[in-house]
This record gives C-alpha cells, sequence and structure tokens, in this order.
C-alpha cells in the first residue's frame, strides 16, 4: 500500500466525521483531564506528545492506530521534569585550588595549638583551607650525602591527608630571617646541607642589608652545589612524584627563601639565566606527574623557559605592590595554574603607609578582590602569619566565603532536565526490538563560575538514588573532562541517557526516586563505591558530597 496516500485518506475522512458531528466537546474530556491533572501535580512537570512519524499530538497520553497493512503504532508519552536549580549557601572549599595557611607541621592539629582547628580559639578559617603550605629545610631533608629522612614531612603530609587537605611544599636552601647577630652560627639561617661545603662546594661573605650583621652564602653557581641540589631534587621526585598528598612544588634552589634573588644579601648574586633554566630543565625531567612551580622572582626569559616546559608561575609580592597579579597572566594564558603569596601579613599590611609611589599599598577588600580576579588565582594563601588566618577571616568572614566560590573553578549546575519518552509499540520500532519500553535522558548545563580552568581530570556521574541517597542505577555513562578544559566563565552542556527494558521498573517514575550528580577525581574513585570530592556550588549538597536536584 502506498502509505502517504492512505493517511491522506484517512485523515481526510476524519475531518468529514468531525464536521458532521458538529461542535461537540465530550469526546475531548478525557484527554483534557489527564493533561491538567499531570500539571497540577507539579509545576515543574511538563507532559508532551508526540507521534513515532513526528506528528504532534493534541494531548499527553493521546493514541492513534490504524489496521492498515503497514501494521499498528502507539503514540509515545515525553513526560520532562525541569529541576529547581539555587546556589550553595555558605562557603565551599575544594580540591586542587582555593586558600591556605601555614602548616608548619603535624601539631598544627593538636588541640594545644590555639589557632588550629581543633584550638582554643575556634579558628573558623580552616573552613575555607584547601592545603596547607609552609617551608622545608633542605639539611633536614638530606643530612648527609645520599641519606634522607622524611620523618617529620611524612607526619605532617599524613596528618593533613587525614584532614582531606594537600600540602604545597617548599624545600629552602637558605633563610637572610634568622640572621640574628654578628656571624651567628651557619646552621640557623644556611639550609644548604653542611657535607656540600664538606665536598668542597665555595661560600662567600654577605652583608645582611640594613643591619651590622655578616653571614656566610653559598656560591649559587658552585658546580658541586648545582650537582648537590640535583641529586636532592631526583631522591625527591622518587620519593613524591605522583603523591596525591602533594599539590605543587616550588623549585627553590637559588638565592634567599629560595625565591631566586638575593635581595637582602649584599655581595651575593644569582646565577646566569643559563644555570637557572639547566636547573628548570632538571626538575621537569624527573617530576613527570606533580606540578613543579617557578618562584616568585623567575622573570625574563627563564620565566618563559619554564612556561615551556609546563612550569607554572607564583608571586609573593601580591596587595602591597601594585602590578603584581599582572605579572601571572602569562601562566594563566598558558593553561597554567597561578598561586600567590601576599608580601606582607595582613595586619602588617593594614598598617601600611599606602604612599605610591615610594611606600607600599595597605590591604583593602577591594584590592584582595581584584588581586585574585585579575590574576586568575587558583591558589592564594589567605593569610601567612603565624594565626592561621585567624585575624583575617574574623574581619572579613562575609568577603572570604564568597571568594571561596570564585577563585579557582567553581561549577555550578544552571540547568537540569530529566525527560522520560516511553517507547512506541511498532514493528518497525529499534527500541521495541532490542526490548526497550522507555529510555531516560539527563540534561544538564554546567558553567565554571570561578576564575580559573579545572587543572585536573574530573569524572562526572549521574545516578537515580532512594529517599535516603542511597544509589540505586547509574544513569548513562560516566563523563571525563580533561584537566585545562573547562575554562573559566565556560558553560558545558552534558547528556545522560539510560534505556529500560522490558519487565523492569523505570526508576524515574518510582516514588521516593530522585537524581543525583557528582564529581570525581578518578573513574576508580566512583567504581569502588568512594564519595566524591569535588562539590557543586548548588543548594543540595548531600553529606556524601552529591549533588541531590530537587523538582
Amino acid at each position: 500500500m502506498n502509505r502517504p496516500k492512505f493517511l491522506l485518506a484517512f485523515f481526510a475522512s476524519l475531518f468529514a466525521l468531525l464536521v458532521a458531528c458538529g461542535d461537540d466537546s465530550s469526546g475531548s474530556g478525557p484527554e483534557n483531564t489527564e493533561s491538567s491533572a499531570v500539571e497540577e501535580s507539579s509545576s515543574s512537570i511538563e507532559v508532551l506528545s508526540s507521534s513515532v512519524n513526528g506528528d504532534s499530538g493534541s494531548g499527553a497520553g493521546m493514541t492513534s492506530s490504524n489496521s492498515g497493512d503497514s501494521g499498528s503504532a502507539t503514540f509515545s508519552d515525553t513526560t520532562k521534569i525541569t529541576y529547581t536549580l539555587k546556589p550553595f549557601d555558605g562557603p565551599l572549599s575544594n580540591p586542587h585550588k582555593g586558600f591556605t595557611v601555614p602548616t608548619g607541621g603535624a601539631w598544627t592539629f593538636v588541640p594545644e595549638f590555639e589557632y588550629g582547628p581543633y584550638g582554643s580559639l575556634n579558628n573558623r578559617a580552616w573552613d575555607l583551607v584547601s592545603y596547607g603550605s609552609g617551608y622545608q629545610q633542605w639539611n633536614k631533608l638530606n643530612p648527609a650525602k645520599g641519606v634522607y629522612d622524611w620523618t617529620e614531612l611524612e607526619k605532617l603530609l599524613n596528618a593533613l591527608a587525614e584532614h582531606n587537605m594537600t600540602y604545597a611544599l617548599r624545600v629552602l636552601p637558605y633563610t637572610p630571617s634568622f640572621i640574628k647577630s654578628d656571624f651567628p652560627p651557619q646552621e640557623e639561617y644556611d639550609w644548604t646541607p653542611p657535607f656540600v661545603y664538606e665536598m668542597g662546594a665555595k661560600k662567600i661573605q654577605i652583608d645582611l642589608r640594613g643591619t651590622d650583621y655578616h653571614a656566610y652564602a653559598p656560591v649559587w653557581d658552585d658546580s658541586i652545589y648545582i650537582w648537590a641540589a640535583k641529586e636532592f631534587a631526583k631522591a625527591l621526585a622518587e620519593k613524591y612524584d605522583g603523591d596525591p598528598r602533594i599539590e605543587y612544588i616550588d623549585v627553590r634552589t637559588f638565592g634567599e627563601w629560595g625565591e631566586w634573588h638575593t635581595s637582602h644579601m649584599l655581595g651575593s648574586v644569582m646565577p646566569a639565566d643559563s644555570v637557572l633554566k639547566d636547573m628548570l630543565d632538571y626538575y621537569a625531567s624527573v617530576f613527570m606527574k606533580t606540578q613543579l612551580v617557578l618562584p616568585s622572582n623567575g622573570f625574563g626569559d627563564v620565566y618563559t623557559h619554564a612556561l615551556d616546559l609546563g612550569i607554572t608561575k607564583r608571586d609573593d609580592g601580591f596587595i602591597c605592590i601594585p602590578g603584581r597579579p599582572d605579572t601571572l597572566l602569562r601562566a594563566y594564558n598558558a593553561n597554567l595554574p597561578t598561586i600567590a603569596e601576599n608580601i606582607a601579613g595582613y595586619r602588617t599590611m593594614l598598617a601600611n603607609d599606602d604612599l605610591i609611589p615610594g611606600g607600599t599599598q595597605k590591604w583593602t577588600a577591594e584590592r584582595w578582590v581584584d588581586a585574585i580576579t585579575t590574576a586568575h588565582l587558583t591558589y592564594y594563601v589567605l593569610d601567612q602569619d603565624n594565626d592561621c588566618g585567624y585575624y583575617f577571616y574574623k574581619d572579613n568572614k562575609a568577603l572570604a566565603d564568597s571568594m571561596s566560590k570564585v577563585i579557582g573553578y567553581n561549577f555550578t549546575v544552571t540547568q537540569a532536565e530529566l525527560v522520560t519518552v516511553a517507547t512506541p509499540t511498532a514493528e518497525n520500532s529499534t527500541d521495541s526490538a532490542t526490548g526497550n519500553v522507555a529510555t531516560n535522558t539527563l540534561n544538564i548545563t554546567v558553567t565554571n563560575t570561578g576564575v580559573a580552568p579545572c587543572f585536573f581530570d574530573v569524572y562526572l556521574v549521574a545516578e537515580f538514588v532512594d529517599s535516603t541517597g542511597k544509589a540505586l542505577a547509574q544513569i548513562g555513562e560516566t563523563v571525563r573532562i580533561p584537566k585545562g578544559t573547562f575554562k573559566d566563565g565556560a558553560s558545558q552542556q552534558f547528556s545522560f541517557v539510560s534505556a529500560v527494558s522490558a519487565g523492569e521498573t523505570n526508576l524515574a517514575t518510582r516514588p521516593g526516586v530522585s537524581v543525583a550528580l557528582s564529581l570525581y577525581e578518578s573513574d576508580e574513585t566512583y567504581k569502588t563505591g568512594k564519595n566524591p570530592t569535588v562539590r557543586f556550588d548548588n543548594d543540595g549538597l548531600q553529606g556524601n558530597n552529591k549533588l541531590l536536584l530537587h523538582k
């Protein structure tokens, strides 16, 4: 039979029948009643109807059939649930981004430390802290040639891990801060291991700027010093490259505080750029997984070389020196995470003279926000005083809470709907032939409302869950979002599709069943039944970090 001609004849006959019957609305009553009942049950549910061949029906649940030799067909029902989405109320910390405070050792977490998370001051700044930071002494970790002692560092890393935090590692060779007298004991400020000098590495006398004190410092480009520094880098990489407890590692081989400058050490000279680049090359050759960081005073060609190696940049002169956030834009544009500290502690910066040029800027809320947004920061110190951000957070709680959802990435679900299509019964229906009776499609839009990309792989999972939050079934497949691809300000759409086979209950229609979204740092984490660690910036977050969607 010619199907188009048959349909034309069929509808012509139907039209004639309706005209003959007159304006009798009683035949459409059941359809209108069903549609109204569904719409009144939930304002977020929209009931649609479409036929198998794409023609629109006149109401929900409408069916049409014919007995032609082409077979019979049943119109499919399409139900759409649109979810209500609201932002998360409160601060929101997430892994591999955010704020840090000084964490000098495992003792940070004992109740006796008043500024710690369990201290007597109830320091709520820790609610925003996602990773610890601090320095280690080279001579303590490498006390003798070929000998390495990771004991205290391991204690700190484990303590942080127990609190779901990582650690930003800096190993310092030298600090003029501890030159408190004329020619003090060298081990108090020079943290180059003594065996390096015993092997013949040269050192020179320096004058501490602004004082009458004298001390000694390594000759930074001495061949024995360079060899020892590389040997330590090799051992450090063998121990910690790819360790999930390490957030990033600074290359702190040269200068005071390992910052690649000698500003306070009169008589000490930094090595040539070729030496600096060679050290970066070596670090990049032994660290294949962990993010490396160029210190604050690495500029010019050295900065360019670091970016070419995938080594990012930090700057430690924020707030007080105008224009410093701009220095990190090159790293941001190279699709690398940017890192910053302020030039001084919070209370010190409040007392600055604010005379520019010639002085130093005061800390203000506007400058703090501008620093984060201009540099597109992924990592930033909340405050670097030894009070672990206590006074800063006490004075600026609301601002700090809000910026916890600005710094780095910040994933917000901005649209979500679940579409359920009952499969039509037809001899030529593919779904019918495979035994599927319905298809559920979850469509969501996620926006990165932070100021930086997400610099690690994220695995997005959708599930049906019961009233207790227990997972019943996964919807569709896990979606991997590669690191660095979800840019700040961008939105991405995702669809999760699952078919319901004949004889199975469609969980989408079961009372008490909801939809949950989760973000994991690895597919293995999800498969082994662990809780997700990345949280959406949406109302509905559960204790297990999953986002429960609300109708």
